[in-house]
């Protein structure tokens, strides 16, 4: 059974970086997605970006490009999102998912994804 084990999270000030992992245990091979979906206080779900572990590709919300990054490791076992410029706005919990890829939504469906890990809090302060 596939498990998502997140890490990362933390309180920074406006402007600050983050960095949250996220890895994959018990898939079954193949190609899939990883990505982050976040849910702030009051807020709907939100993707957040999302990566193809065969082709690369990645995807973003309007919100964070430019700011964000998402990456995977050689192994394409763990998923990382590199948060620059933070800013308030960003303040939510921020949940990995995984699932294989759409065959018309490729990876972009991330909050739509069958699997999520335990979230992480990433608090933003101005």
């Amino acid at each position: 059974m596939v498990q998502l084990v997140q890490s990362g999270g933390d309180s920074v000030e406006s402007g600050g970086s983050l960095k949250l992992s996220c890895a994959v245990v018990g898939y079954a091979g193949g190609p899939f997605c990883m990505g982050w979906f976040r849910q702030g206080p009051g807020k709907e779900r939100e993707a957040v970006a999302s990566i193809h572990s065969a082709s690369g590709e990645t995807n973003y919300a309007d919100s964070v490009k430019g700011r964000f990054t998402i990456s995977q490791d050689n192994n394409k076992t763990t998923a990382y999102l590199q948060m620059n410029s933070l800013q308030p706005e960003d303040t939510a919990m921020y949940y990995c998912a995984y699932d294989r890829p759409g065959r018309w939504t490729g990876c972009q469906d991330i909050t739509g994804f069958g699997f999520k890990g335990q979230g992480s809090q990433v608090t933003v302060s101005s």
